[in-house]
């Protein structure tokens, strides 16, 4: 059975650099490849991922929700796309060359993508990750050949990340890329994720993301402030006090060097239940089985849903699927009553 293709447009390439490989210095960026299903390696498969309606969920025809599927990224998540962003402009740069070290502070899925692509590239890496995150996590990142130095479980991932801090002091050839403050990390949602949402919604009108190293809420919100600067930006974050890492409230003291409050539009707090029933909702109702955090992230989306229903106004809404349910099974959040599951997840790092 032949497959009729058609190329896709060609891109201006940037100068290459002495360290960058052929791959990174002249890659189509990922709205560039609607239509290529075939690639020169598992990191040129990044990104282009899948937008999807939920016609369950979604309150009326006037008010719809639609997923855009990160799971589908190689390491079944988004951190896929700023991990290959921050390595290659390392690259560029010259701070990383063959044989580097690169030290990077994760509750997991940044580091699962780093080390994906470390690999590919032939550096070492070191993760700085909290002693209570899932198991699966620590497995994926061993399996890619990543080392990992726990940091107390009380800090979360702020201690994770003055523990890397202090490591980066006591070993400067070590190249930390430091997702909270990378411009990079923003730069792949700016010219990946938010064009890609553009093309396949472009009558959206609300986005919905998750604050944690705010790069894909920045990255998004800048490209359509500059190009529909009536889309609303909606921040999804922890309630003060409570434990959902990988998103953060920024009242608790640690702001990422990325954030810009003037691309977001408003914020709603979620707790664990709400976002442990929702995900359950997602798998139950449209058959998309992801990572907790996502459910915070429906749960803003469907708060703003609802605003716009009573408010008579038509609302095409768009949240982040983060990564992939198949991450967390044994945290226990997918079996039980919702209180079996609060409670087993109660102390333990799910985003």
């Amino acid at each position: 059975m032949s497959t009729t293709r058609t190329s896709a447009s060609p891109v201006a390439c940037p100068p290459s650099s002495p360290t960058a490989t052929p791959s990174s210095s002249c890659r189509p960026s990922p709205a560039a490849r609607a239509d290529v299903a075939r690639y020169d390696s598992l990191v040129d498969s990044v990104g282009r991922t899948p937008l999807v309606g939920l016609p369950t969920l979604s309150p009326s025809p006037e008010v719809r929700l639609w997923a855009k599927l990160e799971d589908r990224n190689p390491t079944g998540s988004i951190k896929d796309r700023a991990a290959l962003a921050m390595i290659e402009a390392a690259e560029a740069d010259g701070r990383l060359t063959p044989g580097s070290t690169i030290l990077e502070p994760t509750s997991g899925n940044t580091g699962i993508s780093l080390a994906m692509v470390a690999s590919q590239r032939g550096y070492r890496l070191i993760c700085v990750m909290p002693e209570n995150t899932s198991e699966e996590r620590r497995l994926l990142l061993r399996m890619w050949g990543a080392e990992i130095i726990a940091s107390p479980a009380a800090g979360g991932s702020n201690e994770a990340v003055r523990v890397a801090k202090g490591l980066a002091a006591e070993h400067p050839d070590w190249v930390m890329l430091y997702q909270y403050g990378n411009p990079a990390n923003a730069e792949a949602h700016y010219r990946g994720t938010a064009p890609e949402i553009h093309a396949d919604l472009p009558e959206i009108t609300h986005f919905v993301g998750g604050l944690g190293t705010t790069g894909t809420l920045m990255g998004v919100g800048r490209y359509f402030r500059e190009h529909r600067p009536e889309v609303r930006i909606v921040a999804a974050e922890p309630r003060y006090g409570e434990l959902v890492y990988g998103l953060r409230n920024l009242a608790e003291g640690f702001v990422p060097e990325l954030y810009d409050e003037s691309l977001i539009d408003s914020r709603f707090s979620v707790g664990p239940r709400d976002a442990v029933r929702r995900v359950r909702e997602l798998v139950e109702r449209e058959g998309i089985f992801a990572g907790i955090s996502t459910g915070a992230i429906l749960h803003a989306a469907l708060a703003q849903a609802a605003k716009s229903v009573t408010a008579g106004e038509r609302a095409e809404i768009c949240f982040i699927v983060c990564d992939g349910g198949w991450k967390y099974l044994s945290t226990g959040a997918y079996e039980g009553t919702l209180d079996e599951a609060e409670d087993r997840l109660d102390g333990q790092l799910w985003a």
